[in-house]
């Protein structure tokens, strides 16, 4: 089961797009809440949708004071194709190793009956600058789209506080 909500967030360091290694617990330091988004494929139609929604928004998470970070396991060269086609305003973070996924308990094993097609599943956490997660949403089904208003409402509670 994934992590809950008053979990402390495991730290990580990944790759971003640029190769550039990003660490949780110094995008944390800066004070503002994280927005983790462990998507299944980039230039898949539903992580695109659920990608560009978030930068379209990012007015209403600049305006909570989030920082948003994308997380799958494709390679950090098709996450920065992927991050400039679309033209997305935040990092992208490669698990090419699946560790994080692991970690977060977020893995989608054998997709479409694939032995070893493991990919992240759709999730949302949301960690203060504490480290502790304040909010959590995933899904088993690569098709739903997480409720992109009331992850807006939480950011905005959270940076209230």
């Amino acid at each position: 089961m994934p992590l809950k909500v008053g979990d402390k967030a495991p730290d990580f360091e990944l790759l971003n797009e640029e190769l550039k290694p990003v660490r949780l617990s110094n995008v944390l330091k800066e004070g503002r809440p994280v927005i983790l988004l462990f998507f299944p494929g980039a230039f898949t139609s539903v992580c695109t949708k659920e990608l560009c929604t978030f930068r379209d928004k990012m007015a209403l998470l600049n305006k909570a004071n989030a920082a948003v970070i994308g997380v799958s396991v494709d390679s950090p060269f098709a996450l920065k194709a992927f991050k400039d086609a679309n033209r997305l305003n935040f990092p992208l973070l490669s698990d090419f190793n699946r560790t994080v996924i692991g970690m977060y308990d977020v893995v989608q094993a054998n997709l479409l009956g694939l032995p070893l097609y493991h990919l992240a599943k759709r999730a949302v956490y949301i960690i203060d600058s504490t480290g502790t997660i304040r909010y959590v949403w995933y899904s088993d089904n690569p098709l739903d789209e997480p409720p992109y208003d009331e992850v807006i409402k939480e950011a905005e509670k959270i940076a209230q506080k």
